[in-house]
């Protein structure tokens, strides 16, 4: 469908999770799951980066977040998606606790996989939490499999067939 007078949006750039051990998180997404790494910025400090034209800083123009110092990767995690990990060193007063899947801003990755129950096994011995397996008897993904599964940093992911 087409929306008169928008933009055309063309694909994907990328997915971005916040986490709070970027070289941890590199390297857990480098070598488990086999992503490449394209990039490293940072740190970026709203302190030694002028003051916007308004006063305002420019991490509180640009990302919303006053006063922030992060740091991010760009990973390619698959041919068709780039995965950002950030790290925020600054504010003090960032929160940690993720959203579960039900509250606002909940969310999960998924990942297809050619077997459910061997990524469950190999993900499990690489420090990551998995839910049950689910079964799927009927409708239109019948025959399918899928799993939940907690990342070393407390990110869902989901690993389908």
């Amino acid at each position: 469908m087409t929306v008169p007078d928008a933009p055309r949006f063309l694909s994907v750039d990328h997915v971005s999770w916040t986490v709070p051990d970027l070289e941890a998180a590199i390297a857990f997404y480098r070598d488990v799951i086999g992503a490449e790494e394209l990039f490293r910025m940072g740190p970026l400090d709203a302190a030694d980066i002028p003051a916007m034209p308004d006063g305002r800083d420019w991490m509180a123009a640009h990302v919303g977040v006053p006063g922030a110092r992060l740091t991010l990767a760009m990973m390619k995690l698959a041919d068709n998606l780039n995965f950002q990990l950030v790290q925020y060193d600054k504010p003090d007063d960032r929160g940690t606790t993720l959203p579960r899947n039900c509250d606002r801003g909940g969310h999960h990755l998924g990942l297809k996989v050619d077997d459910v129950e061997k990524a469950v096994a190999y993900l499990a011995a690489h420090g990551c939490t998995p839910m049950e397996i689910i079964h799927i008897d009927a409708g239109p993904l019948a025959g399918k499999k899928n799993v939940y599964v907690l990342d070393p940093f407390g990110h869902q992911l989901e690993i389908v067939d």
